[in-house]
């Protein structure tokens, strides 16, 4: 079984940009999306062996790496490449979009 890890800003250098692909779901405590969007993606990331899941938190420690990726708005999922954006999904439209949205940034690229 798959697992998301927590991070802080501190892994963004040292993991996130470094990695092939990781998917970064930026969230915040008190957000009710968010909490519904958590089991969907730790559900998910097992369908997904290239990618490693991400959570963080901006209004803790993930809030500058937040503030530098423009997030206004909570859960805002995005995907990345070596520390690039491919794609973001701002918003839990349900489990059936969240695949849809993992297929086509993780799996056709």
């Amino acid at each position: 079984r798959r697992m998301i890890h927590t991070f802080q800003d501190s892994d963004w250098e040292d993991k996130i940009s470094k990695e092939e692909i990781v998917c970064v779901q930026f969230s915040a405590s008190w957000c009710a999306p968010c909490k519904q969007l958590s089991p969907v993606l730790e559900q998910l990331s097992e369908n997904y062996s290239s990618c490693k899941f991400y959570y963080g938190d901006v209004e803790g420690g993930a809030i500058n790496t937040g503030s530098a990726m423009g997030i206004r708005g909570v859960p805002s999922t995005i995907i990345f490449r070596k520390g690039v954006e491919v794609d973001r999904l701002v918003g839990f439209p349900g489990p059936a979009k969240v695949k849809e949205f993992l297929d086509n940034s993780i799996s056709s690229n």
